[in-house]
């Protein structure tokens, strides 16, 4: 056998288990629409109840994004412990900024939506 066989198997099982997941969340997003699509009768009717709603799902994220800051800040602590060198400060931050810009991207979109 290849030696580097191994390493691309377990690379390509993680991506696989990536898409599974990626997959799984689709679904249930998918699923969700078609339920409440039928529990309100019409497209309409769901969209209405979405833009009702629109504040307790703006309440969600932000209890979302306050939860994964926690979470951030505890798993951050661990790796400066772990790993004190300078890359690894960069690479910590070059993720935060990313997630900043993609939380920032994603409110954006839907502010822009909404109006």
């Amino acid at each position: 056998m290849n030696l580097t066989w191994g390493p691309r198997w377990l690379l390509i099982r993680r991506v696989a288990k990536v898409l599974l997941w990626a997959m799984l969340l689709l679904a249930a997003a998918v699923l969700i629409n078609i339920v409440g699509i039928h529990f309100l009768g019409s497209v309409v009717g769901w969209e209405r109840w979405l833009v009702e709603t629109s504040g307790f799902f703006l309440l969600w994220r932000l209890c979302l994004y306050g939860a994964t800051v926690c979470g951030w800040v505890w798993m951050r602590r661990r790796l400066l412990a772990r790993e004190s060198g300078m890359e690894a400060r960069r690479r910590l931050l070059r993720a935060e900024v990313a997630g900043v810009v993609g939380i920032v991207a994603l409110e954006a979109s839907l502010l822009m939506q909404a109006t």
